[in-house]
């Protein structure tokens, strides 16, 4: 599990106009909670937050200017639809000891039998420790026929992580290619009245 160091600067001004002036000076706008505390607005390095984003469930150990340090979970990640500048974070306190629920990626490895496509989901929800949290899930493919489902009870899981998704949860099915039937070719008449026989 990754976990990177970030300073924190409270900030006490809220609004669209003050969260603009926050991106405009390269910043995010951003919030903790969590562990039963008061909510506290912060402003975090635009830079080094979205550097930190790039990888999922990554930890963030908050040095927050004249308070204490605090070990985070990014929970929420607001981004503009259009640019994916980073808006907005919402951050939760956790304890590097407790168990969190998180979506990990899922990692395929090896190969399904030869012509099969495999649909699978992106991501597999999970329980662990905090300081525990798997990169990736993987999940065997290997020899598996056309047809074949995988489902998440299925899936072989790190020591110390539990699966939080449902059981039944679809995470590979290896379906059929799809084949385009060849167009029928139109009779040229075909439907229409016979023509009338020739007066003699």
């Amino acid at each position: 599990m990754s976990e990177v160091q970030m300073d924190a600067t409270p900030r006490d001004e809220f609004g669209k106009g003050a969260a603009r002036r926050i991106r405009r000076a390269g910043n995010v706008p951003a919030v903790v909670y969590g562990h039963g505390t008061d909510p506290v607005h912060v402003t975090l390095p635009g830079r080094e937050l979205t550097r930190a984003l790039k990888q999922q469930n990554v930890l963030i150990q908050l040095a927050i200017a004249g308070g204490s340090s605090q070990l985070t979970l990014p929970k929420s990640v607001q981004r503009d639809p259009v640019r994916q500048i980073i808006e907005h974070v919402d951050l939760v306190i956790i304890d590097a000891d407790e168990r969190v629920i998180v979506d990990v990626p899922i990692a395929l490895v090896g190969q399904a039998e030869p012509g099969g496509i495999v649909d699978h989901a992106d991501t597999l929800s999970i329980s662990a420790k905090a300081t525990s949290i798997p990169s990736s899930i993987e999940v065997s493919i290997a020899g598996l026929t056309i047809g074949t489902i995988l489902q998440a009870s299925e899936v072989t899981l790190p020591a110390g992580v539990e699966l939080n998704a449902d059981p039944g949860f679809q995470v590979v099915h290896i379906v059929a290619p799809q084949v385009e039937a060849a167009p029928v070719a139109e009779v040229a008449g075909e439907g229409a009245a016979e023509p009338a026989p020739a007066g003699d």
